[in-house]
């Protein structure tokens, strides 16, 4: 079955090439494009959500490498935001398994949309020190990301950049960056559950991730040649269609079920 599927997703492998571009250049994990593909390939919403998160871990090992190589992290606050992302994957890991299908789907759908909604391009002058780091912040924007992978499958940089830039006021390339490593930590803590418990398939999962892993590490190491209002304004539109195609397909698992 495993090698049926893998064979029915060859023609969509240039798409991992795209959530590559993503997560590179935005700090994302790339379950955006992971968990649509999956469900459309015929999984269900857990072993899709699961799987998306396996194909993740390579995905951003490929963009929080470029960043390592060009020492564009500061140490304290990536520590901080790393144990934050692995604690909230730990916890909510095993919480998906109590929701059905259409509300996990459900879920992401009011996520991405409350971003959507709320997320603004950074005000000039509004970035703040790196010295000057909110490490409890960034440590609680690494817990809400693991959440949103343990529980959605979802690597979490759009929760985790519109919250830093807007409230914490970290640059937004900055924040990329951290989201990037964070998302990396949390879908790796995730990623092991899913095996476990047998919701995660590994062979797809790093099919997937290593195509995008290469994508991910040129545009990772492209970053600061795009500008902050091109940042937003892509993080904008991105929430904005998954908001709709989430709520999409939990409608119809909705009311797929029986009466």
């Amino acid at each position: 079955m495993v090698g049926r599927m893998l064979w029915s997703l060859l023609p969509y492998l240039p798409l991992g090439l795209l959530a590559g571009l993503l997560s590179g250049l935005l700090g994302i994990g790339g379950g955006l494009v992971f968990s649509p593909l999956l469900l459309l390939a015929g999984l269900d919403p857990h072993q899709a959500l699961a799987t998306s998160t396996l194909a993740i871990v390579p995905t951003t090992l490929g963009g929080t490498w470029a960043h390592l190589r060009n020492r564009s992290l500061p140490w304290r606050g990536s520590l901080a935001i790393v144990l934050g992302a692995s604690l909230g994957a730990g916890l909510f890991s095993q919480v998906g398994l109590v929701l059905h299908g259409w509300m996990l789907l459900a879920l992401q759908s009011l996520m991405y949309g409350g971003l959507a909604l709320s997320f603004r391009p950074p005000s000039a002058g509004s970035a703040m020190d790196i010295l000057d780091l909110n490490l409890a912040g960034l440590a609680a924007v690494g817990l809400v990301a693991g959440m949103a992978t343990g529980l959605l499958g979802l690597g979490g940089g759009l929760v985790m950049v519109p919250l830093m830039v807007q409230l914490m006021q970290v640059p937004i390339h900055l924040a990329i960056r951290f989201s990037t490593l964070a998302v990396l930590t949390s879908a790796s803590v995730a990623s092991t559950t899913f095996l476990l418990d047998g919701r995660g398939i590994l062979p797809i999962g790093l099919a997937l991730g290593a195509t995008a892993a290469m994508a991910a590490r040129w545009s990772a190491a492209r970053l600061d040649r795009v500008r902050d209002g091109q940042l937003a304004v892509l993080l904008r539109i991105l929430t904005l269609i998954l908001a709709a195609d989430s709520s999409r397909r939990a409608l119809s698992l909705l009311l797929a079920q029986p009466n």
